[in-house]
């Protein structure tokens, strides 16, 4: 029998740490043949390579070379750069990650091609259709054919869209094989001795959603917290190039702070499992810092991680300045929390995803 062919498709940071799971798996079966596509949505070295070269991923088969752009101009991009490259060599099914605009253009163009696609960390909803992912998640997951679900949140919510059953698996966090695969080796980084802090005590921060960032006010009152909160202990910012671009356009001071750039994945896991706490309005961490065992104070009024509220260690603190710093000063003067690890974050979804589409790839081309 033909070995299967599966093209992978990756864009931004999150993409890179789901996708090293898959693709180490991938690795080791026979009946498999894959392509690394990266579209280049995220361009920049610390935003992109340095992930590649830690998390052992290969070089990608194809890059799309996409980059800036508003959201419309990016996927429009990509959507034509991916037509081409299914257009040429033809895959089996394509297999996306995650929300970025990647995941979305590579799921529009495969269900135009009538080519099968699998979703991966499908399901998941904030129920706020003003975040950019939330639309990339509702139109992914109606085109997909294969939506493998992290939570069950995720298995509810594609439920009630009216996606059959048939169609839902519920097997685990990809995000957290990474994290488990390269738990030891973060630990050897020395991010800590560079930085000049010590464990547990001083806070790392992280802020890039439009939400937060795009408006001067906004982030002006999240960066005069985070200066505060250096009064009490370091606080570690590390600073997203949307981010960056706000700041010096609007002139915002950040004295106090340990700004640091994007750091490579084992430097902020590292990080962030020796932190007091977390603050974020990132996704993933939610998910990393429920498996680290450090509280989590979230800088949104919602999320799309239910989980990580009611089984871990992530707190949902609004986006109102003082409501965020008294959220922070309650941790500082709290105990940490004893979180409870979902169901199936153990290091193996990589594997069930991968069971489950040999399976049903193989009973596909029989019959």
């Amino acid at each position: 029998m033909n070995r299967l062919r599966i093209d992978c498709v990756v864009g931004a940071r999150p993409n890179f740490i789901k996708m090293a799971a898959i693709i180490d798996e991938l690795t080791r079966r026979r009946l498999f043949d894959y392509r690394l596509i990266h579209t280049g949505q995220h361009f920049s070295p610390e935003m992109s390579q340095s992930f590649f070269d830690e998390l052992g991923l290969p070089q990608p088969h194809v890059n799309l070379g996409i980059k800036g752009g508003t959201q419309s101009e990016q996927t429009a991009e990509i959507m034509c750069g991916l037509e081409n490259v299914f257009a040429h060599d033809r895959p089996h099914i394509v297999l996306v990650v995650g929300d970025v605009n990647s995941t979305l253009a590579a799921a529009l163009v495969a269900a135009k091609m009538g080519i099968a696609i699998a979703h991966v960390e499908a399901g998941l909803r904030s129920f706020d259709r003003r975040m950019p992912e939330e639309i990339n998640r509702l139109l992914t997951d109606v085109v997909s054919d294969y939506l493998f679900v992290s939570e069950p949140s995720g298995a509810s919510n594609l439920r009630a869209e009216g996606i059959p059953d048939d169609k839902i698996f519920f097997v685990g966090n990809v995000m957290i094989d990474t994290l488990l695969r390269f738990r030891e080796r973060a630990a050897q980084s020395d991010i800590l001795e560079r930085l000049r802090i010590q464990p547990k005590s001083y806070a790392a921060a992280t802020l890039h959603r439009p939400s937060n960032v795009d408006s001067p006010a906004q982030l002006q009152g999240l960066v005069e917290v985070l200066t505060r909160l250096s009064d009490r202990l370091p606080v570690v910012f590390s600073v997203h190039p949307r981010t960056q671009r706000v700041m010096e356009q609007a002139g915002l001071a950040a004295s106090g702070l340990i700004l640091v750039p994007p750091l490579g994945y084992f430097d902020f896991l590292r990080l962030m499992s020796q932190a007091r706490f977390v603050l974020t309005d990132s996704g993933g961490i939610q998910e990393e810092t429920t498996i680290l065992q450090v509280p989590c104070l979230t800088v949104r009024k919602n999320t799309e991680r239910p989980i990580t509220v009611e089984q871990g260690t992530n707190r949902l603190v609004g986006v109102e300045p003082e409501n965020v710093l008294q959220a922070a000063s309650t941790v500082l003067e709290e105990a940490p929390p004893q979180a409870r690890i979902p169901e199936l974050w153990d290091g193996k979804a990589s594997s069930r995803i991968l069971d489950i589409l040999q399976d049903e790839l193989v009973q596909a081309r029989s019959v």
